[in-house]
């Protein structure tokens, strides 16, 4: 029998559930990445209680806000066949990510050289890791650089589940090729599994 890695593999667990081992933290259990990626890898999420949180829009991936206090934030990314995210960072965050749902490739970069008040940046790919229902990952916070993509040739939808110290409203985005960075806002496409107004016309399916 082949050994299949996947959701209905493991003990899969409500999200809530896994809220309530999160809320169990103190600070310095978020200041390091160990305590936080145990309690995923021990606690991955059943997709179905994630319904309330899945908006899909077919132009972009949407942010669905989950659970929020002062010393993290927790959401379920929702991205359609093909999707990217920029290449960014988490405002001195840390950062741990699951996919419940599908898999996503992470791909990070070293930064050479950033200069936010030139807008100029060097920044060089170094590796590739792969999210499953199984094997949920830590940002290394040393270089915290990355994209997230779902490759069109998965030919698959997926969510990712993304835990962040201390919630941020904004993060600097890089582009290789044209060695530029700048700082954008963020904003939620749902929160609490309601719509913000103004977020697009994601569709609930």
């Amino acid at each position: 029998m082949a050994n299949v890695t996947t959701a209905e593999t493991l003990r899969i667990v409500p999200v809530h559930k896994l809220v309530e081992r999160l809320e169990q933290l103190n600070e310095r259990d978020f200041v390091a990445v160990e305590k936080p990626l145990a309690i995923l890898r021990a606690h991955p999420v059943d997709p179905d209680s994630l319904a309330p949180y899945m908006f899909w829009n077919p132009q972009h991936y949407t942010r669905n806000l989950i659970h929020k206090t002062e010393l993290y934030e927790l959401m379920a990314i929702c991205w359609e066949v093909g999707m990217k995210s920029s290449i960014h960072n988490h405002k001195n965050q840390n950062c741990w990510m699951a996919a419940p749902v599908g898999k996503l490739e992470v791909h990070n970069y070293k930064v050479l050289e950033e200069s936010l008040q030139s807008q100029h940046c060097d920044i060089v790919p170094t590796d590739v890791v792969e999210i499953t229902p199984a094997s949920p990952v830590a940002v290394d916070p040393l270089n915290p650089v990355h994209d997230v993509r779902n490759p069109r040739e998965w030919n698959q939808r997926a969510v990712s589940l993304h835990l962040y110290s201390r919630p941020f409203d904004s993060c600097i985005v890089y582009s290789c090729e044209q060695h530029s960075c700048g700082e954008i806002g963020l904003q939620y496409t749902s929160m609490h599994g309601k719509l913000i107004q103004g977020s697009g016309e994601p569709r609930a399916d």
